[in-house]
């Protein structure tokens, strides 16, 4: 059965925390818990982190299932994902929150809530429209198991990454700071540009083999 080498497997880690990007949480996660004591903060970022790993989960073992229910083809969900990502990282790009992901109205709604562990935190924030095509673009590339226990690997690695950062998320905001939050934002959304231009470029020579020379 055919699988990726290791270097297709750090790209999707790359993308992946890229898309995710869990230092740039921090700053909502801080104040979505602002009222919160530090034991019942560190479980909300921890649960946060596990529903974000489950909602990833599913979609890479049933991403082909929700393809093939529509009527997709592969090509045009690449150009549609890539797009997606695409305006994601423009907005990372000017280190603000994109629209996809949370909308104003949705902000001050979790502003309300007590739980803001699964909703808004895991989904949408973590595992939004951008985290979860590029599960199902990557899954579709090699149909082996050992191609699905790799991604799989780097997802498990990525709750990890995440609820670190959540349980390390005051002492992180403190040393960076507003000013380094935002680099690092940047340079995610500089990834997250070049992962969305190489799926549109990918799904244009599916769709127009004639592009692939």
């Amino acid at each position: 059965m055919e699988t990726g080498n290791i270097s297709e497997y750090l790209k999707f880690f790359a993308a992946m925390l890229a898309i995710v990007n869990p230092v740039g949480a921090i700053p909502i996660f801080i104040n979505l818990t602002v009222d919160q004591e530090e034991t019942l903060r560190n479980k909300n970022g921890f649960m946060a982190s596990m529903a974000m790993g489950m909602i990833l989960i599913v979609v890479l073992f049933s991403g082909e299932t929700i393809l093939r229910f529509f009527g997709i083809s592969v090509g045009s969900f690449r150009v549609g994902g890539g797009i997606l990502i695409l305006l994601m990282a423009i907005s990372m790009l000017h280190a603000k929150m994109s629209q996809v992901r949370q909308t104003r109205e949705e902000e001050r709604d979790s502003a309300e809530r007590e739980n803001v562990a699964v909703v808004p935190l895991a989904t949408p924030l973590l595992a939004g429209p951008g985290a979860i095509s590029t599960v199902i673009l990557y899954a579709q590339r090699y149909a082996s198991i050992t191609h699905y226990l790799w991604l799989l690997g780097v997802i498990i690695l990525l709750v990890c990454l995440t609820a670190l950062s959540f349980r390390l998320a005051p002492a992180i905001a403190r040393l960076l700071g507003k000013t380094g939050i935002n680099v690092v934002t940047r340079l995610m959304g500089l990834i997250m540009a070049a992962v969305g231009v190489e799926f549109i470029a990918n799904g244009l020579k599916q769709l127009f083999p004639v592009l692939g020379g």
